[in-house]
């Protein structure tokens, strides 16, 4: 362990695991650690009084162009279904989503988002966007592109067994 203390404290990094450690789990782990900093570094850039979870509500109704119930919300994020709606009232209060009747089913209701939520969700990628240039900067050499399959493949396997 002293070599890899020394590494890290010449500026060095460290992979995640020890190097006996299987492959797949030194991505698991670094993918764990890279969710935690970006997540960190995009709560900065959030604009005042909304969150990090209130953003991924929003940019999963845009990313998958759909309206979900609080309940699917809550499973697709995996957190309790009161969290959710907890969420989802603090959208709403901000007219960023709104909720529509499910002619179905009326004990139902679907989370919609509003061009005001659409409108957060964009001015949030874009005010990221220095960080992301100064990262790419800093790796030129990483084709960002190319980790996208792997990534969505390794993420659809992992959702699929939840």
């Amino acid at each position: 362990m002293d070599a890899r203390r020394a590494q890290l404290s010449r500026g060095g990094f460290a992979e995640a695991g020890l190097p006996d450690d299987p492959a797949l789990f030194k991505v698991m782990s670094e993918i764990t650690m890279i969710a935690h900093l970006a997540d960190t570094a995009f709560s900065q850039v959030l604009p005042p009084g909304v969150t990090t979870a209130q953003f991924g509500v929003l940019n999963r109704l845009v990313r998958l162009r759909c309206r979900e119930t609080t309940s699917q919300l809550a499973a697709a994020f995996q957190v309790a279904q009161p969290t959710m709606t907890s969420t989802v009232r603090r959208l709403r209060d901000k007219a960023l989503v709104d909720l529509e009747q499910d002619p179905d089913d009326l004990r139902s209701r679907f989370v919609v988002i509003t061009p005001a939520g659409e409108a957060v969700r964009d001015t949030s990628v874009d005010a990221l966007s220095p960080y992301l240039s100064l990262f790419a900067a800093e790796a030129p050499d990483l084709n960002f592109e190319a980790l996208l399959e792997p990534l969505t493949r390794l993420r659809t396997f992992l959702d699929q067994r939840r």
